[in-house]
C-alpha cells in the first residue's frame, strides 16, 4: 500500500499517512484528509487519485500550486516511487514499491535533490514559480536593506568586492530563514548570488556581461531581455529583473560612477560602462512600457585587421589597401546601418596611423580604443539640472583644431559637427576618419549634406556637395547581413564633382549569390579594376604599390 512521507520545512517534523483510500485529498480545511495548516495551502489544494492500480495527483487551482518533482503541475500527473510533492512549506515523498521506480529519487527525505540544482532563481517553475521567487527576493531585499543600511551607502566609495562582501554573509544569512519556502528544485547558492547581484551589482545583467558571446543586451522591460548572439536576436528566458523600481536602480548605479542621472526631469541617457561598453538608458514618462536600457558590449581586446579578415568581414586585399590609404592621409568615410560595426572598423582603421603622430578623438561616448601612444580623447557632455554646461562634438571640433592634431577621429557625424569635420579635412587635416548612418555609398553623401544643413548654415546644396566632393577621399560602407554576419559591402572613392552630384567609383564590391543550407550569406569579393586615382601620386614619390589588388574579376 502506497505510503506518504511528509515534511514540515519549517519546523523539520515529519509524518507518515498510508494511501487507503480510492482519493486522497489535501488542504487547510479540515474535511481533507490531510490537513495542512499554512498560509501557503489552499483549503483545497490538491488530490491523490487512484486509477486502474497506478496513482496521479491532482492540483485543485491552488493560489500556490502543485509541484511534482520541481515542475508545477497543470493536468492530472502520475506518481511513482520516489516522486517528491511540495505543497507549499511542505515536501511529500510518495513510496510505493510496486509502482514503477522514479527516474529521479532524492538521496534522503531531509534533504532532496533539490539542494543541488544550479538551475538559476530566475528560471525556477513556470509563471507561478517565477511569481514566488520574485516575492522572496523582495523580502530579502527589503531586509537586506535594513541590515546593511543599503539605502544611505554611498556606492560610489566602495570597491564593487567591498560592497559584495559587505553584502553576501548577510544575504546568506537571509536566505536560511526562508529557505522552507523556496520552490522545489531553486537553488539556494543561486539565489543568493542573484539577490546579491541585484543590491549592489547590475542584476539580470551581471551574467549577460560576462558572456562573451552576447554582443548586445536589449531590456525591453523589467521582465523581458533580448540579446544578440553571432548577429541573431534572442530571449533571455532565464533572466529578469524583480520589477521597474529594480531595473531603474540598476541603470542609477550604472550611471553614478560618470556623474551622469535619469529622472522624469532628464529620462534619456547615453553613457558608457567601465570596460567601454556603450549605454543607453531611457524612462518613462518618455518611455511608455517602462524603463528600457540597451548595452553594447566591446570586446575586452580590440579587434584588429587580422581579426576582420578571419570572421570574412574584410579580405587580404582590402585590408592591405585600407591599411595603404590610411597610411597615405586620405580621409575616410565609414558608413553603414546600426549595428553595422561601423565603431569596430573605425578603430580597426585608427590603428593603421603612424605611431609617431598625434592623434585626437571627438566621441559621445567614449568607445574607440587606439593603441596608440599619442592619442587625446574627448568625449561630449551633456548639460546640468539647469540645462547649461552642454558640451556638443562641435564644440569638440573647435577645439580639436587648437590641439595641433595630426589627425582627427570623430567617432559619429549625426549632427552639425558634419561642416566642423568637412572643414577640417579641407584645412590641412588628411587622414581624418569619421563614421555615419547610411545604406549605401551614395547615400552617405546625401546624408552627409543633411548633417552640414543641421550646423544653421545656409549653405547652397552645390557649395555643400563641394565641400564633401574636396574632403572625402573613400568611403567604406559596412552592413550586417540576413545571417547576422557584418560585412564591408563596398570601398568607393570620391572623385569630385560631376555636374551637380558628387562622383563616386567603387573599388571593391562584395557579391551575394546565395544562402547555405544553414541560411548563411554566399558570396565573394570582386575588384573593379579601378585604379584610384592617387596611386599614380603614390607612385611618383616611390611609394610602392601592390597593383594586384586591383585587377579586374580578380577575388579581392
Amino acid at each position: 500500500m502506497p505510503n506518504l512521507a511528509i515534511r514540515d520545512q519549517n519546523s523539520g517534523k515529519s509524518q507518515n499517512y498510508e494511501i487507503s483510500k480510492d482519493l486522497t485529498t489535501f488542504g487547510k480545511r479540515d474535511g481533507n484528509d490531510i490537513v495542512l495548516e499554512r498560509q501557503n495551502i489552499s483549503r483545497d489544494h490538491c488530490q491523490i487519485v487512484q486509477i486502474n492500480g497506478g496513482y496521479l495527483i491532482r492540483d485543485l487551482e491552488s493560489r500556490n500550486g502543485t509541484y511534482v518533482n520541481g515542475q508545477r503541475i497543470t493536468s492530472e500527473t502520475p506518481l511513482e516511487n520516489g516522486t517528491i510533492i511540495q505543497l507549499g512549506d511542505f515536501l511529500i515523498r510518495f513510496k510505493d514499491k510496486d509502482a514503477k521506480p522514479a527516474s529521479e529519487s532524492p538521496a534522503t527525505e531531509a534533504q532532496p535533490p533539490v539542494q543541488e540544482s544550479k538551475t538559476p532563481a530566475s528560471a525556477a517553475g513556470d509563471d507561478e514559480g517565477r511569481k514566488m521567487v520574485i516575492n522572496i527576493k523582495k523580502q530579502i531585499h527589503e531586509q537586506l536593506i535594513k541590515e546593511l543600511n543599503l539605502k544611505q551607502m554611498d556606492i560610489t566609495k566602495e570597491t564593487p568586492e567591498e560592497l559584495r562582501a559587505k553584502t553576501e554573509p548577510i544575504v546568506s544569512q537571509l536566505i536560511k530563514q526562508v529557505a522552507g519556502r523556496l520552490p522545489l528544485g531553486l537553488s539556494p547558492e543561486v539565489l543568493a548570488k542573484e539577490v546579491v547581484d541585484e543590491a549592489v551589482g547590475l542584476g539580470a545583467l551581471e551574467d549577460l556581461l560576462a558572456d562573451e558571446e552576447v554582443d548586445e543586451i536589449m531590456v525591453n522591460n523589467w521582465d523581458t531581455i533580448y540579446v544578440e548572439r553571432r548577429g541573431k536576436l534572442q530571449l533571455a528566458e532565464d533572466k529578469y529583473f524583480t520589477d521597474n523600481r529594480q531595473l531603474i536602480s540598476v541603470i542609477r548605479r550604472i550611471l553614478a560612477p560618470i556623474s551622469r542621472r535619469i529622472d522624469e526631469s532628464s529620462p534619456m541617457v547615453d553613457a558608457r560602462l567601465q570596460d567601454g561598453s556603450r549605454v543607453n538608458a531611457i524612462i518613462p514618462p518618455l518611455a511608455i512600457s517602462g524603463p528600457t536600457l540597451t548595452i553594447r558590449k566591446f570586446a575586452t581586446d580590440p579587434f584588429t585587421v587580422d581579426d576582420l579578415v578571419n570572421f570574412g568581414s574584410i579580405t587580404n586585399k582590402i585590408a592591405k589597401f585600407l591599411t595603404l590609404s590610411v597610411e597615405q592621409r586620405k580621409n575616410i568615410l565609414v558608413s553603414g546601418g546600426t549595428g553595422s560595426g561601423k565603431t569596430t572598423l573605425l578603430n580597426v582603421l585608427s590603428n593603421f596611423i603612424p605611431e609617431q603622430e598625434r592623434i585626437v578623438t571627438a566621441e559621445d561616448a567614449a568607445e574607440l580604443r587606439l593603441m596608440k601612444p599619442h592619442v587625446v580623447s574627448l568625449e561630449s557632455k551633456p548639460a546640468n539640472i539647469e540645462g547649461l554646461g552642454a558640451i556638443t562634438i562641435r564644440d569638440l571640433m573647435k577645439n580639436c583644431l587648437r590641439m595641433r592634431p595630426d589627425r582627427i577621429v570623430v567617432g559619429e557625424c549625426r549632427g552639425g559637427e558634419a561642416l566642423d569635420m568637412l572643414q577640417a579635412m579641407n584645412t590641412g587635416h588628411d587622414g581624418s576618419l569619421t563614421t555615419l548612418h547610411a545604406n549605401t555609398t551614395k547615400d552617405a553623401i546625401n546624408r552627409l549634406e543633411t548633417l552640414v544643413l543641421m550646423s544653421g548654415m545656409e549653405l547652397p546644396s552645390r557649395a555643400i556637395r563641394e565641400q564633401i566632393a574636396s574632403a572625402i577621399n573613400l568611403i567604406v560602407q559596412i552592413a550586417r547581413l540576413s545571417d547576422g554576419t557584418r560585412k564591408v559591402t563596398c570601398v568607393s572613392e570620391v572623385l569630385g564633382m560631376e555636374q551637380d552630384d558628387v562622383r563616386l567609383q567603387d573599388i571593391y564590391i562584395f557579391e551575394q549569390t546565395g544562402y547555405d543550407s544553414k541560411g548563411m550569406v554566399i558570396g565573394q569579393y570582386e575588384a573593379t579594376g579601378v585604379i584610384p586615382s592617387f596611386v599614380e601620386e603614390l607612385q611618383a614619390r616611390s611609394i610602392p604599390v601592390d597593383m594586384a589588388m586591383f585587377e579586374y574579376g580578380s577575388e579581392a
